[in-house]
């Protein structure tokens, strides 16, 4: 009994020193919800949030004039509680793969049916809408990216870039 007893404890504490590697650590890239109503329409969107990090961001890390999932690890979801117009443009209620392509001076905003992790199935058949909007300059340093509900506007902010796109009710 003693043979066998000695024999398992090399593997007990094998079993528990691998254990406490594999502690639970915060993620470098959080998840993130933003949500509120427009016009009556309840607006929610799911995404992650990585941070700059002392990396140039827009033109760097995102690539001008390539599709982004707009965020970090899975494809930014949207969903909207109603019909809706962005940017004027009719969009059927239900949830979405949201992904941008940023521009210096113009960013086209997408609403996808796919949503999946990354961009890399990411196919333009699969558009939904896709609208045209001037990016700007944020008031002051933004570390983490960040996606807000603000008035009747969904705001995407990171580094020094700010793009925004319009919803109503359809």
């Amino acid at each position: 009994m003693k043979k066998l007893t000695f024999a398992f404890l090399p593997l007990l504490l094998i079993v528990f020193a691998f254990g406490s590697f594999a502690q639970d650590k915060p993620m470098p890239s959080p998840p993130a919800k933003a949500e509120s109503t427009i016009d009556g329409v309840k607006v929610t969107i799911n995404y992650h949030q990585p941070s700059a990090k002392g990396r140039k961001i827009m033109g760097g890390l995102v690539p001008y004039g390539e599709v982004w999932r707009t965020g970090a690890n899975n494809t930014t979801s949207i969903e909207f509680s109603e019909n809706v117009k962005v940017e004027g443009k009719a969009l059927p209620k239900g949830k979405y793969g949201l992904y941008t392509v940023p521009g210096e001076n113009e960013w086209v905003i997408i609403i996808n049916k796919t949503i999946d992790w990354g961009a890399y199935k990411y196919k333009k058949e699969d558009d939904v809408l896709r609208v045209n909007v001037k990016p700007g300059k944020t008031a002051s340093f933004v570390e983490t990216f960040t996606i807000s509900v603000e008035k009747d506007k969904v705001v995407l902010r990171w580094e020094n870039t700010e793009a925004s796109f319009k919803i109503s009710k359809g």
